[in-house]
């Protein structure tokens, strides 16, 4: 786990905002909302469903999947992190809710429910963190009831602007070996965050039996002015509690004194300047 981010409970409730001002955040939490309700309305979810929610985290589906059924289903908080559950248990006892839902705890390669359990899946930025897909989809093909759907949100982040993109290299010492560095960490096979894209998505859920599985990929900018306390954050905050920083990922290859002053190098050209970024994610409907 990072030094900086201990749990997942509280990387998705503060690092993964970090950096952000006050009005990135309430248009971050809009964004999720949004995807959230498309994951929803592909699920089709009917009052009486059993409803898996993988790698629930903060129960941002979970949540508004129990509400839309009333609690006359069933909806399974699944995580592989107790601290996750346990977050989205106090909230629902402090609710006076105590029916219509389960939890357990268990990894998305393995879980824990018999064969043909559930009707629908749901998972959001989920398989992003792990480094063999095939395996996850698998599982979750094999829990679904025949005729039940697998929806789905997922970041494509080797699509998402580098930073030798918006930098100018006549401000940036290095500026060649960062970039050839960068380029080489977004293209690494063993890395979970960035070896995929729709195609291969597309292919897993073929593999695991999906029939004629929809993979649609929505292309996402933003554009704002960059504060100095942004770029750090940028470099130091961790994409997830078991992944390494961009700046120990940086210190693989460089001397600290090297990643520091680039570091300095782009708060210093970036900080005040407008700049536009681009990332791409794609929405998963899949039927067994």
């Amino acid at each position: 786990m990072s030094e900086i981010c201990k749990n997942w409970t509280e990387w998705l409730k503060k690092n993964r905002f970090a950096g952000q001002t006050p009005e990135m955040v309430e248009q971050t939490t809009r964004w999720l909302e949004a995807v959230r309700d498309v994951i929803l309305v592909y699920a089709e979810i009917k009052p009486y469903d059993v409803v898996l929610d993988i790698g629930t985290g903060t129960g941002l589906l979970a949540f508004k999947a129990l509400e839309m059924q009333d609690c006359k289903g069933k909806v399974i908080f699944s995580d592989k992190f107790q601290d996750c559950l346990d977050d989205c248990k106090k909230i629902l006892d402090d609710a006076g809710i105590t029916t219509g839902y389960e939890m357990i705890q268990c990894p998305c390669e393995h879980i824990a429910l018999p064969e043909s359990t559930v009707h629908k899946a749901l998972m959001r930025s989920v398989l992003v963190h792990i480094v063999n897909k095939q395996p996850a989809i698998s599982e979750v093909y094999r829990v679904l009831k025949p005729g039940g759907k697998f929806c789905a949100f997922e970041p494509i982040i080797r699509s998402n602007t580098r930073y030798w993109e918006i930098l100018d290299p006549v401000y940036i010492e290095k500026y060649e070996d960062f970039k050839k560095v960068e380029n080489e960490l977004m293209e690494n096979p063993l890395d979970s965050l960035c070896n995929f894209d729709e195609s291969t998505l597309k292919t897993n859920l073929e593999i695991a039996g999906f029939s004629i599985p929809e993979v649609r990929v929505q292309a996402v900018q933003s554009k704002y002015v960059v504060q100095s306390n942004m770029v750090k954050e940028w470099f130091v905050n961790p994409p997830s509690p078991d992944q390494p920083s961009t700046r120990e990922r940086f210190l693989k290859y460089f001397d600290e004194q090297t990643v520091d002053k680039y570091m300095q190098d782009v708060q210093n050209y970036l900080t005040g300047r407008e700049i536009q970024l681009k990332s791409n994610a794609v929405f998963i409907n899949a039927t067994k």
